[in-house]
């Protein structure tokens, strides 16, 4: 073999590498623009032909497992019971841990590369598993979520309250980082509310995001021209500013969603007087004015009924949750009111592709990004504005959450 011929296959050999490295790039590149935060599973059918030599210079060491089994398809496994502590051969029963993780929002969570679930119609399957297992004596309800769709809310709160008159076992709540909105309401249908010491707590308050982008979509010369029957038909349009008749009707509904959301905390809680109570009936008189009277004060105007949050030991103080604690206090407290043993399985409810290895995994329900860099009002019509039992502090809420 001349030098001619060597120099051939070697450049060959250099675009072959170059050619592959190409191909790495372009798949790194789609998964960041889908946001993936997951590993890509690669899957090709049909046969590869690699034509000529490949060579490899140095060693090549592998270490670790290599696992696929996340799904990207509809073909997802019904729910199961997977025991992540205790003694699994105990006779005695078990105690079921739900996450209720994220926004609680009636869609699916789903974008290129990705399958999410519908935290909805995961709450549903979970709780109708629990109804029909009678192994499971006791529920503990891990609650981390700042909160969600008022509506979506409700629905899985019936469904708490359907487990509870089926099958009549304990309930008890654990809030993690945040239990707020719609988290702390999903909390007062359990039998008994445990907080961490620093998890964040309350937001009893509705919210409904609503924006005028008729200034900025006319410096693009973008106008809506909208063929209507009824007047009131685009109520809370982004596309035009909104009156004041208007607001006054959604108003109405914010506050109706709000009584609701007191009643149920009135009904489910002891508001007792303590020195965090102290200060509220002070907050108030600042509010009303020095003459009023605490007694007379409107529940909707109590800080505890205004939105905002409080830390565990505060909500303790006042009356929004039982007691402080982990998570194992959370399952200890529930195995009691169960009269099951120390060492009663705890499980997790999960598909087959689902990490379940603790009892903090979590079930992946997120939004995934885009691939284009801005949204447009009115594009997505799904996006539409709802209203949310919901702590606002972060303005993607604003859009994942519709």
């Amino acid at each position: 073999m001349n030098g001619i011929e060597m120099f051939g296959i070697a450049a060959r050999r250099k675009n072959q590498n170059f050619r592959f490295i190409g191909i790495v790039k372009v798949c790194l590149l789609v998964a960041s623009l889908s946001g993936c935060q997951h590993p890509v599973r690669a899957l090709v059918g049909g046969n590869m032909n690699l034509g000529g030599k490949m060579g490899v210079d140095g060693d090549i060491r592998m270490t670790g497992q290599v696992a696929t089994v996340s799904r990207s398809d509809n073909t997802a496994t019904p729910i199961r019971s997977v025991v992540v502590d205790g003694n699994q051969n105990s006779s005695s029963g078990r105690i079921a841990v739900v996450d209720v993780d994220g926004l609680i929002v009636n869609r699916n969570f789903s974008g290129l590369n990705t399958m999410g679930e519908n935290p909805v119609a995961l709450f549903r399957e979970k709780m109708r598993r629990i109804e029909c297992d009678g192994s499971i004596s006791a529920v503990v309800l891990r609650i981390n979520t700042p909160g969600g769709g008022v509506t979506a809310t409700d629905i899985l709160a019936n469904d708490i309250a359907r487990l509870k008159k089926c099958r009549d076992i304990p309930v008890v709540a654990c809030l993690m980082t945040t239990g707020c909105g719609g988290g702390y309401y999903l909390a007062t249908h359990a039998d008994q509310i445990v907080a961490h010491p620093t998890s964040v707590v309350g937001g009893i308050g509705v919210i409904l995001n609503s924006y005028n982008m008729e200034d900025t979509l006319g410096q693009y010369n973008v106008v809506s021209i909208p063929v209507k029957a009824g007047d009131k038909i685009d109520l809370g349009s982004p596309e035009r500013a909104m009156g004041e008749d208007e607001r006054d009707i959604l108003q109405v509904m914010a506050d109706q969603f709000h009584e609701r959301f007191i009643a149920q905390v009135k009904r489910t809680r002891r508001l007792h007087e303590s020195p965090t109570e102290d200060l509220i009936e002070t907050d108030q008189l600042a509010l009303q004015g020095e003459d009023s009277d605490p007694t007379e004060l409107d529940p909707a105007n109590s800080p505890i009924f205004d939105g905002r949050v409080w830390t565990g030991n505060q909500a303790v103080e006042i009356g929004l949750v039982d007691s402080t604690g982990y998570l194992d206090d959370a399952i200890d407290i529930a195995g009691q009111m169960a009269g099951l043993s120390s060492d009663a399985p705890v499980v997790l409810l999960r598909r087959s592709n689902d990490r379940a290895l603790s009892e903090f995994d979590v079930t992946p329900i997120m939004p995934t990004a885009s691939l284009l860099p801005m949204n447009v009002p009115g594009m997505d019509r799904s996006m539409m504005p709802t209203f949310l039992y919901l702590w606002q502090p972060e303005p993607k809420f604003v859009t994942a959450g519709g």
